[in-house]
């Protein structure tokens, strides 16, 4: 029974650690045949490979040295072991004189050998995720600066210095373990053979002093590593080395690893002199210094040497600080410019800046999501989730626009058409984009579509050939595509895909490999699986670049292009360390940034390209090293989508969060922050929220082209009068200069929140948007955007109104503020021509148009008619939750204006 017991036992462990081997061999498998149809299974393979290289060297290392150790004391545990048999031992009643006749020196080495391959195996763990510190290590590259204070280049800190505190603590924990190990036996047999005692022998104090040599030598180096650390204190004013770290940590460390270094010496001498007073006297020094060196006397020259004195000492540290950190975050290079503010701006120059005033952005992204989601999900499973702003050249013109992709959402299925056909089979993608002009409102409030509807409908000359979303940024669920029925497309159509994604499901073994994946035997006995099936997993774009460079960091907001009428995800990527000396970190960031790669994801087939495009990134050229076949060069990009590139918004925030500091550079004016500089705020929905970046089209002041850039204002700390605005360009060969403009310091230049002040204060304005947040309805600021034309500044605010019965936002009002002037009308053409004085001109056009009515009116009349129905019908369309309807009826309603707007031209024309 006992024997029957134990064979259960046994045969129990085998199937689990059986069942987990097979299990992950199945995902190792999948993983393979998924970076084989990506063609990056060299990442695969070169990140497999170091892990079982490096495990297999840390853990061979540890075996051979605890081995080699455990054989030192084989004598004397085969001595200790056989001693139990000497004298009897009574267990139950019996005596045994021999119970370990089994043991010989041979099956002693074996055990020896069990116990040192465990415990390698083991401690080999410990270096599982130091795969990327040992390849960077290898494939090193210069930065071509260095740091000031050992005048090492930068590069040794970002890719040597984490090898080598990895080799030394694998080193130094390795030496302890095997210590505690062979102390603990040789304290065992000699409290046994000692009767109670453990005084070593000589034999035994050697081996501990051979390992107390290798302990302290070890610890000589970690001392030289710390010294390095330094240039990443937090002990003084500024991050880095500081007065005190410098004159007196710096010598502290020295001092201790001269002491450990001749305690090894000691140490190595006491093995042939067997004088332990040398080794006791270091030991005591050791502490001694310890406590007095590095504890006590830093805090007492902190304290009452720099503290009194601190400006003038820490001043060339916090220089250090300043220009590293301005070169970490690639803001040494800024181009400063000075921005006179004449506000004299006429109406002529408006008529002048036309292409800027077309795409001044009218529709804030947050209200107009609502919007979208509205008109065009069209179905419930549909979403539209994130909009997107970008530039087209739509018909020969230079066009901002918003976009917004139209995917699929499972989880919004009726609970009966929640079946794994349904699921896995049926609804696989999303469908098209939805895309409008950023400043363009129909007479209802609701924004002009360019691209609309399912499939999609173009009004322009840019169109979507392949509207198919396989991958987008909701897809976190795995499909199987060309299966028997087709899947569903839209609303009475079925796709086959034809597209490159996905894994063949060729075989039997296929199928049978999934279905132990994913848990579910429908895979395997589901007859509308072919052979030419596809079955498509890690879709969500962000899990798939991160699948594939795990060692880059990712922007929050992919956004997607149309090129050549398809669909592609631009994602920006990052290369960050905490390891740049003396540079400032920012929590989630490290210390250094680059927005070194551009990752472009097809929709359809999945591919995806990591283009370079910071070059003279150290960082990305090393990771070029360690996988050759991944990146490409930024000129390899498709035309079309380098054209949709972007200055990420992600890294202007942590560089406009820096700078907002760090761009004081004299150290007195830094320590003092005399100039401090804060992000603004503005109102938002009855929030006051900080004033986020932003991307508009315009001619920067002294330049002759457009350009799409990102802007952020900022004011002094505690005030809210604007000092500067950084712009961050994103077109062509001037992509990513950064140009700072500043203010005048003689005058006020209104910020964010004081013109948000002046509307609350303008008795008519203010009038109007209380009456409408207590009619069922409420309002929403949108983004006041700063608009720098010439030497002036304009700022626009749009108004939404929505119904509290309604997710559905209208721009209503536009608010522009110029100079004194503030003014609010229902078009940005109407408020500008107000707050510049063209009245008279409104009149004329009025007369022009009672001319008109004598002429047209028989012509017009009918349309207006007719238009005035299609509004009706499509508020109680709307009001019935009808939104396909309700986009119908627009569609109609617009093309009947158009009618009307191109009799009345006609008609204009020939009066």
């Amino acid at each position: 029974m006992f024997y029957l017991r134990r064979t259960l036992i046994i045969l129990f462990i085998i199937a689990i650690v059986g069942m987990g081997l097979f299990l992950t061999g199945i995902n190792l498998y999948t993983d393979w045949l998924w970076f084989l149809n990506l063609n990056v299974e060299q990442v695969f393979l070169t990140i497999l490979m170091t892990k079982i290289w490096l495990r297999l060297a840390v853990g061979s290392i540890f075996a051979v040295f605890i081995y080699i150790n455990l054989l030192f004391t084989r004598k004397k545990v085969y001595q200790f072991i056989k001693s139990f048999g000497m004298s009897p031992i009574r267990v139950v009643g019996e005596a045994y004189e021999e119970p370990i006749k089994w043991l010989t020196k041979g099956k002693l080495n074996l055990i020896f050998l069990i116990i040192s391959i465990v415990l390698g195996f083991f401690s080999s763990s410990i270096s599982t995720g130091a795969w990327e510190i040992v390849l960077k290590y290898i494939n090193r590259t210069p930065f071509g600066v260095s740091d000031p204070i050992f005048n090492k280049d930068i590069g040794f800190y970002v890719f040597e210095l984490p090898f080598l505190q990895l080799a030394y603590s694998l080193l130094a924990g390795l030496v302890i373990l095997t210590g505690i190990i062979v102390a603990v036996i040789y304290f065992l047999i000699n409290l046994r053979t000692n009767g109670g005692g453990y005084r070593f022998n000589l034999s035994e104090k050697l081996h501990l002093s051979a390992l107390a040599v290798l302990f302290f030598g070890l610890k000589a180096f970690g001392y030289r590593l710390e010294m390095f650390k330094l240039l990443y204190s937090p002990r003084g004013v500024v991050f880095g080395a500081s007065y005190t770290d410098y004159h007196v940590k710096l010598f502290a460390l020295k001092v201790l690893m001269v002491i450990v270094g001749l305690l090894a010496i000691f140490t190595l001498i006491n093995i042939f002199t067997r004088n332990m007073k040398l080794i006791y006297f270091g030991i005591g020094l050791w502490v001694l210094v310890s406590i007095l060196l590095v504890g006590v006397y830093p805090e007492i020259v902190q304290k009452y040497r720099v503290e009194p004195n601190e400006i003038e000492l820490e001043k060339p540290f916090i220089k250090h600080n300043i220009n590293y950190t301005l070169k970490a975050y690639g803001l040494d290079k800024i181009e400063q410019r000075s921005f006179e503010v004449t506000n004299e701006l006429t109406f002529d120059d408006i008529e002048e800046a036309e292409d800027i005033i077309e795409n001044i952005r009218l529709w804030d992204w947050r209200p107009l999501q609502n919007t979208y989601s509205q008109l065009q999900e069209i179905r419930l499973y549909y979403d539209i989730e994130h909009v997107d702003i970008d530039r087209y050249v739509i018909d020969g013109v230079y066009r901002q626009v918003m976009i917004a992709p139209r995917e699929l959402d499972k989880s919004k299925l009726e609970a009966r058409a929640q079946t794994w056909v349904n699921r896995v089979l049926k609804f696989t993608h999303g469908m098209g984009v939805v895309m409008s002009p950023v400043n363009v409102v129909t007479p209802e409030g609701l924004p002009e579509f360019y691209i609309k509807n399912i499939p999609p409908v173009s009004t322009i000359d840019l169109k979507v050939t392949q509207p198919r979303i396989y991958y987008g940024e909701k897809t976190n669920d795995y499909v199987i595509v060309n299966s028997k029925g087709g899947e569903f497309d839209y609303t009475g159509a079925t796709n086959y895909y034809d597209g490159k994604g996905g894994i063949p499901i060729k075989n039997f073994w296929r199928r049978l490999v999934f279905a132990f994946k994913y848990s579910t035997m429908k895979i395997l006995l589901s007859g509308d699986i072919t052979p030419e099936s596809r079955i498509m997993f890690d879709r969500n774009i962000m899990t798939r670049v991160k699948k594939i460079a795990p060692f880059l960091k990712y922007d929050n907001d992919p956004y997607i292009v149309i090129n050549d009428g398809k669909l592609y995800w631009i994602i920006d990527a990052y290369t960050i360390t905490n390891m740049y000396p003396y540079s400032e970190p920012v929590r989630g960031w490290g210390n250094y940034v680059r927005n070194s790669v551009k990752a472009v994801v097809d929709a359809y087939h999945g591919t995806v390209n990591f283009y370079i495009s910071d070059p003279d990134d150290p960082l990305i050229q090393t990771y070029a090293k360690i996988f050759p076949n991944l990146f490409k060069s930024l000129d390899q990009m498709p035309e079309g989508l380098k054209a949709h590139i972007r200055y990420p918004e992600d890294l202007f925030k942590l560089q406009s969060q820096v700078y907002a500091t760090y761009h004081m550079k004299d150290p007195v004016t830094f320590f003092n922050k005399e100039d401090l500089w804060n992000i603004p705020k503005e109102k938002y929905a009855g929030q006051t929220l900080f004033v986020e970046p932003y991307y508009i089209i315009t001619r920067l002041p002294g330049e002759e082209d457009l350009e799409f850039i990102l802007i952020q204002p900022f004011t002094p700390a505690r005030k809210n009068n604007m000092v500067s605005w950084l712009a961050a360009k994103s077109d062509g060969e001037n992509y990513g200069k950064l140009v700072l403009y500043s203010f005048p310091k003689n005058r006020t230049i209104y910020g964010p929140m004081m013109i948000e002040a002046r509307i609350d204060q303008d008795s008519e304005i203010s009038q109007q948007l209380t009456l409408w947040d207590q009619k069922g309805s409420s309002v929403i600021r949108g983004n006041l955007l700063t608009i720098p034309i010439k030497n002036s500044i304009l700022y626009v605010e749009p108004i939404f109104l929505q119904a509290q019965q309604s997710q559905l936002p209208e721009l209503k009002r536009v608010i522009v503020v110029f100079g004194d002037e503030v003014v609010m009308e229902p078009t940005l053409r109407e408020a500008l021509a107000k707050i510049f004085g063209i009245k008279e001109g409104i009149v004329k056009e009025d007369n022009a148009l009672d001319e008109l009515g004598d002429i047209v009116i028989e012509e017009l009349a009918p349309l207006a008619e007719r238009a005035l129905q299609v509004y009706q019908e499509a508020k109680r369309l709307l009001r019935e939750g009808d939104f396909a309807g309700y986009g119908e009826k627009l569609n109609e309603l617009e093309s009947l204006l158009k009618r009307m707007r191109d009799l009345a031209q006609e008609e204009t024309t020939e009066l």
